[in-house]
C-alpha cells in the first residue's frame, strides 16, 4: 500500500479520493510532471519544477505549493515508499468547483487539486531495452497546437502507443507535414555521421527536461548538435536514432517502420550519451 500525497496530506493510496467535479477528470484541465528516482535521489528536479510552473502560467492556473515544499513532498514520498529506482508522478488540476462548466472557476473560491504518487521501477537505469534498442512506427500528429504545455490530455499519445503495440513495435513517432515532431512521450533524434539532429524548441513539441540535459552533455563532449526539422524519410536513412525522456533517459532506436538502422543494434552515440547522462545526473541528484 503506497503512501500518496493529496491536497496537503499524506495518506494510504486507497484513502485518496478526488471529486467527480474535478476539472482534470471532466476537462483534462490539468498539468503533470514525472521525476525519476535513482539511488533514492531525484533526477533533474529543478528542471521539472521550472517547467511545471511554466505550464501552470500558460494555462493561467495558480500553483498550490511552493518549489521548496514540493521538493520536500517528493523526498518524503521517496522515503515513505522506500523508492530506490522509480518515478514520482505529480498532477495539478484547476480543482473541483462543484459542478461542470466550460468557464474556468474563480481561483479565489476553487483551489487547485494536487496529487503525487510513486512508481517503484527496479532496474530503471540498467534497462535491457537500452542494450537492444527499440522499434518505432510513424503516425500522423493530430494533437492540439500547444504541445509545449505538459497537460494531462494524453489520449492520442496513448492511442499512438497502442498502434505501435498492434504493429509489433515499442513506440510511435508523430509526423506533421512530413516532419517528425516527437515520440508519444519522448523527444526524437537521429544521428548522421557525427551529427545529432533534433527538432528545435517551439509550441510543436514538449520542451523536454532530459532533452535539455542530454544536448548540454553532448556539446560538452564535443559532439555536434543541429536543432532543425527532419523528415521521416531522412530518419529512415540515418546512421542511428534515439529518444529521450525522464523515464527512459536515452534509449536507442534501431528500426523505424520497416527501415532497419545501421546493423539493427544500438550504435555508438546513443549508448555513450546514456552513460554520460546517467553519470552526470546522479552527481547532481537531490
Amino acid at each position: 500500500m503506497r503512501t500518496v500525497y493529496l491536497n496537503g496530506e499524506y495518506m494510504p493510496e486507497n484513502e485518496a479520493h478526488v471529486s467527480i467535479f474535478d476539472r482534470g477528470f471532466l476537462m483534462a484541465d490539468g498539468v503533470y510532471e514525472v521525476t525519476s528516482v535513482l539511488g533514492g535521489k531525484l533526477i533533474d528536479f529543478d528542471g521539472h519544477a521550472v517547467r511545471l510552473q511554466r505550464s501552470l502560467d500558460e494555462l493561467d492556473m495558480k500553483s498550490p505549493i511552493s518549489k521548496e515544499d514540493l521538493l520536500e513532498v517528493h523526498r518524503e514520498l521517496v522515503r515513505a515508499n522506500g523508492i530506490e529506482e522509480g518515478m514520482i508522478y505529480l498532477q495539478i488540476t484547476r480543482g473541483a468547483p462543484g459542478d461542470r462548466d466550460f468557464v474556468f472557476p474563480d481561483p479565489e473560491t476553487t483551489d487547485p487539486t494536487i496529487v503525487l504518487f510513486t512508481q517503484n521501477k527496479p532496474g530503471l537505469a540498467d534497462s535491457p531495452a537500452a542494450k537492444k534498442g527499440m522499434k518505432v512506427i510513424s503516425i500522423d500528429d493530430i494533437r492540439w497546437g500547444r504541445r509545449d504545455i505538459k497537460t494531462v490530455q494524453l489520449l492520442y499519445p496513448s492511442m499512438g502507443k497502442m498502434m505501435a503495440k498492434k504493429a509489433g513495435a515499442d513506440d510511435a513517432w508523430m509526423i506533421e507535414d512530413g516532419y517528425v515532431t516527437e515520440g508519444t512521450s519522448n523527444n526524437a533524434y537521429i544521428v548522421k555521421g557525427n551529427k545529432i539532429i533534433t527538432r528545435a524548441l517551439s509550441n510543436d513539441i514538449l520542451h523536454g527536461i532530459t532533452r535539455a540535459a542530454v544536448l548540454r552533455f553532448a556539446k560538452e563532449a564535443q559532439m555536434e548538435v543541429e536543432e532543425r526539422n527532419f523528415t521521416i524519410d531522412e530518419a529512415k536513412e540515418a546512421d542511428e536514432a534515439f529518444i529521450t525522456s525522464a523515464s527512459t533517459f536515452v534509449m536507442p532506436v534501431v528500426q523505424i517502420d520497416d527501415a532497419v538502422l545501421g546493423e539493427g543494434v544500438p550504435g555508438r552515440v546513443a549508448p555513450r550519451l546514456r552513460e554520460i547522462y546517467l553519470d552526470e545526473s546522479l552527481k547532481a541528484a537531490v
